[in-house]
């Protein structure tokens, strides 16, 4: 595993949300970020099948952009009920004509999927959040890290905090969806905390221990 040894990195996504999770999480650290958004990089084509292959596109667009080392996250929801859809493709499911993106839209498609699959009760409606982090160097050297946190779909939509897909995912243990959280409870992990909550706070905490822990 390589060490990050500097504190100025870009985060390599355009999603104004991620973006700020992110920075959330990697500020107490010390780090200076700067967002691919920022720097007006072209989004590049995730054309992967895979979490990992897909942060791996975004992370190396924008290290070799930048001449810097770039953490980019791949996440979605992954729903059991319908063979894991959509997965990879979550952010493809909000995606409207005029190429915006309306996660209203999205979560309806997803609660018109489980009814049609005939999954109407919370034991038929298990589902995990996945995150997979890639921090890739401009030489083309990543390290790539994966978090998940399972839960169930809920109906209707829940809290106006968080963006995405989290007023309809309820985590294991919780009376309350990522959507009803603020981001410190989402995320549930600080630096020197053991416990992480969020697909993207595991996905971090393992990033942390590995790439900035001696």
């Amino acid at each position: 595993m390589r060490k990050l040894e500097t504190k100025t990195i870009v985060v390599a996504s355009h999603n104004a949300g991620k973006i700020q999770e992110i920075r959330d999480l990697i500020g107490p650290l010390g780090f200076t970020a700067k967002s691919a958004a920022d720097l007006n990089f072209i989004e590049p084509d995730e054309t992967g099948t895979t979490f990992e292959e897909n942060a791996t596109i975004k992370a190396l667009a924008s290290a070799h952009a930048s001449g810097l080392p770039a953490l980019s996250d791949d996440s979605g929801l992954v729903i059991d009920a319908l063979g894991g859809d959509p997965g990879v493709y979550t952010a493809n499911w909000a995606e409207r004509p005029d190429g915006t993106r309306d996660f209203a839209m999205a979560m309806q498609k997803v609660e018109t999927a489980l009814e049609k699959a005939g999954a109407t009760s919370p034991e038929n409606r298990t589902a995990r959040f996945v995150s997979v982090l890639c921090l890739a160097w401009p030489d083309g050297h990543t390290e790539l890290f994966r978090g998940e946190v399972e839960g169930t779909v809920v109906w209707p939509p829940r809290g106006t905090q968080g963006f995405g897909y989290d007023p309809i995912f309820q985590p294991r243990g919780y009376g309350t969806t990522f959507g009803e959280m603020s981001g410190d409870q989402k995320h549930g992990w600080k630096h020197g905390d053991q416990h992480a909550l969020s697909h993207r706070a595991r996905a971090f905490k393992t990033f942390v221990e590995t790439c900035l822990e001696a």
